[in-house]
Formats: C-alpha cells, structure tokens, sequence
C-alpha cells in the first residue's frame, strides 16, 4: 500500500501522554447517520428509479439492470480512494474531505440520473429502440458508474474512519451501531419518500405519463439528497479531528480498502475451507439481492400499487432486518449455534420467497408486505449467522485481508445480483406474457439459490479450515510481499 514519507511532519509522534478521548455512544450514532444516509439513496436508485423505467416508462429490465449495477461494477476503485485518504490531506483531514466531496457529488449525480431517466423514457416513446435511445442508456450507464464512483470516494474514507477512531474494544460496538443506522436510513427513507411521492387519488399518474411523472418525482430527488449531504456533514464535522488516533498507529492495519480483486480471489481460494465458504457467501449475497432490481416493478406491475406504495415496501423489508439482527443476536444464535442459525435463515427466506411468490398468484397487498416483513427478519438472521460464522472462519493473523477481500467480492456480487434479476425479468417477459409469471422466475431463482447455499454450507467444516487454511492464506500473503 502505498503510503507517504513515514518522516513527514504529519506522521510526527504525537504526545504520548495525552490520551486522545475515547467514543462514546452518541457520537457513535452521530457517525451512523451518514450510513442513514446512504440508506436513503439506496432506495432511491434501486428503489424509485428502478421502478420508474422498468414499470413507468417500459424499458426493458436488463438494460435497467445494467445502468444501475454500474455504481457497483466500480467499487474495485475503493482501493485508490482508500490509499488517497491515507497518503493526502483533502480539506485538511485524511478522512472527512473526501467524505464532504463525494457525498456533495453523489447527491447532487442522482438528480442528474433522474434527468436522463425521463430523456431515456421521452426517446423510447418517440423513437423506440433507435441509436438516440440506446445512446441515452449508454449514458445513463456511465452517470451511474460516475456516481458510483463519488460513493466510493466519499464512503471507502468513512470506513477508514470508523477504524481511525475507534480502538479494539469498542470498535465492533462502532460498526454494530452504524450498519443498523443503515437499515433505519431504508425505513425512514420509505416512510418520507412514499410521502413526498404520494398524489392526490383523483390524479391518477398514467404509465408514460413523463410530464406528470417528472412533477411528481424530481421534488423528491432535490429533498432526499440534500437531507442526506445534511446528514453526511452532522455526522462527521469535528469527529476525525477530536477522535482520530491515525498519525499515533505505528503500522497500519490492513483495512478493505488496500485489497485488490486478484488478491481477493487469492484469499478466497487459498484452500479448500476458504473456496467453499467464500462460494457460499457468493450464492448468499446473490439470492438475497437478486429481488433488488424486480421488488419494486413487481408491486407496480402486478398489484397495481403507485410509487408511492412500492417505496414503502422498503420500511417492511427494513423493519424486519432490524428485528432479525436483535432476535438474532440475542436469542437464536446463543441457543443454535452460528451454522445451525444460517441454515435456520436459508429455509426461512425460500419460505418468504414462496409467500412473496403467493402474494402475485392471489393478488393480495397485504400478502406482499407480509412476506417482505419475513424476507427482511430472514435477512437479519443471515446477516448474523453468516458474519459470525465468517469470524470463525478466518485466520486472525490475516483478518484484515480475509474480511477486505470479502468486502470487495460482496459488492462485485451484489452488481452481478441486481443485472441477473434484470436479465431473467428480461427473459421472463418474453417468455410469458402474464406479468406474475415473468416476476415468478425470478424469485423461483432466488429459492433455488438459497437451496444451492444450504448445500454448500453443509460442507463448511470449522475445524478443517482452522488445521489447514490458516497456513494456505499465510502462504498466499507471503507470496504476494515477497513478488
């Protein structure tokens, strides 16, 4: 990794013998809310977005798919913002400049976005599929790869934050508090988006309807993003400089941010253990994201439901992750153990899929929001089975490089899960001409998947991975400081 002259003055030995002070819990929230933000945003690109060209606008779900995934696709460039933020100041911090930057970028892109969804919505009406149309989509691919690269830029840096000011005892508490900020940034951006989107019910807004659409819609893509930068800013103002312990670390523990892809897949494949449970984080991750790109679509398409509605749908799936983690933490995986309790959560999501399923068979709302209420409390489950047993299954000599390359790998399946969700709606679509069956594939796909990680989960053998994998993965580090 590369960092500056360890004898530059801004590496100069601090006063040892005064203390910097430690976090406490409201600072640890106060930092959570920049994780709310990001919530927010999430909803509102896989979210609102995602529903307006596939349901409104009718362009076809895997071109969709493609455009949004690109904010994805670039996560690999977190890697040289993470270097950027530790070898140069940016506003006078290593951190939170590059945090205030990217979040003002990233929040003032997605209305950019939205502008270029109603242009690719205008051409698709005039013009069909022609070049000016596909041309739009092209573009509106590469506004979501420049927005996915201000995300990184401004999140990579917080991540290292988090680390910079935070010592071991506390640290997992800090990371606790603020990914659940996250899941409360989905519910709350639910509840005051719906609101913001909901019409008046004698003011019906007709599919392809751009101009009323755009009336309804781009309010809420100047409110929601500007609340998320005030958010980013209440977060973080005085934090790094009161709290930082950067320049008093003597080494630098590898973070996510200084693991590149080809070393990740190293890590990941060093020996049997390893290339199992890393096949089956990979199957995980992508039956639980594969809905991403169709949830939304689906309730406007199937059940009828307005923006409005579907963007509630978030505060269900968001509601029940939250209740998941806790009965989780606290109840289940004290009394199942942490493999029992990821399996628990495996058979439990294909029932929610099998519910969700149901819900577009029979029509019913209140089916939907059930099983997405399930959905998301399965999701809390695997989240924390799966990280638990991910603990469990790395060698603490190399944490940071196990927990980084898995980091970067999750995001590069999450892309893969929201254009394969696009790609069988796609396909689905064609084959069928009843909305419920083309929506159906999809999540029959994602059970599959879940049964596909079940059996992959029952050959993850602990005791194996701690007498063997541990010396492959040292070996593979090694080999890479030595080239």
């Amino acid at each position: 990794m590369a960092i500056s002259d360890l004898s530059d003055s801004r590496y100069s030995q601090p006063d040892r013998h005064k203390p910097l002070p430690k976090l406490n819990l409201f600072t640890m929230f106060r930092l959570g809310l920049f994780q709310m933000g990001l919530g927010i945003m999430s909803l509102l690109t896989l979210g609102v977005l995602n529903r307006i060209l596939i349901a409104e606008l009718q362009v076809l779900p895997l071109i969709v798919a493609g455009a949004i995934a690109m904010h994805q696709f670039v996560s690999p460039t977190r890697i040289w913002f993470g270097q950027m933020s530790d070898a140069k100041k940016l506003l006078g911090y290593h951190r939170t400049g590059y945090v205030w930057i990217g979040a003002a970028l990233f929040t003032s892109i997605s209305f950019v976005a939205l502008q270029a969804v109603w242009q690719l919505g205008s051409s698709l009406q005039t013009t069909g599929w022609s070049f000016v149309t596909y041309s739009w989509a092209v573009l509106l691919a590469i506004i979501f790869a420049i927005y996915g690269l201000a995300l990184s830029a401004s999140s990579t840096p917080f991540a290292a934050l988090l680390v910079d000011v935070s010592d071991e005892d506390n640290r997992s508490q800090l990371v606790g508090v603020v990914w659940s900020m996250l899941m409360v940034g989905i519910v709350v951006g639910a509840i005051i988006s719906s609101r913001l989107l909901a019409t008046d019910p004698s003011q019906t807004v007709a599919i392809g309807n751009i101009a009323q659409l755009k009336a309804t819609v781009d309010p809420v893509f100047i409110i929601m993003p500007a609340l998320v930068f005030g958010l980013c800013l209440l977060a973080t103002v005085g934090v790094e400089k009161k709290y930082s312990r950067y320049s008093s670390r003597s080494t630098v523990v590898e973070r996510e941010d200084q693991i590149t892809l080809g070393r990740a897949l190293k890590i990941l494949t060093a020996s049997r253990q390893t290339g199992l449970f890393f096949s089956f984080l990979l199957v995980l991750t992508l039956s639980l994201f594969v809905q991403d790109a169709v949830i939304e679509p689906y309730g406007g398409e199937v059940f009828g439901m307005s923006i409005s509605e579907t963007t509630k749908l978030n505060a269900y799936f968001g509601m029940g992750t939250l209740f998941g983690i806790a009965l989780t933490g606290f109840l289940v995986l004290p009394r199942l153990g942490k493999q029992r309790t990821t399996k628990l959560g495996c058979i439990f999501a294909i029932f929610c899929v099998g519910l969700i399923i149901l819900a577009g068979a029979t029509a019913s709302q209140s089916l939907l929001k059930s099983g997405l209420l399930f959905f998301g409390l399965a999701s809390g489950v695997l989240t924390v089975g799966a990280t638990s047993l991910m603990l469990d299954l790395t060698a603490a000599e190399t944490a940071g490089t196990f927990i980084g390359a898995w980091g970067l790998a999750q995001s590069m399946s999450r892309a893969l899960a929201t254009v394969i969700g696009g790609a069988v709606l796609n396909a689905g679509k064609g084959t069928f001409n009843v909305p419920v069956l083309a929506y159906g594939t999809v999540f029959a796909l994602q059970a599959l998947g879940f049964i596909l990680a079940i059996a992959l989960l029952g050959r993850v053998n602990i005791k194996e991975f701690q007498d063997n994998a541990k010396v492959a993965i040292a070996t593979i580090v090694q080999e890479d400081l030595d080239g």
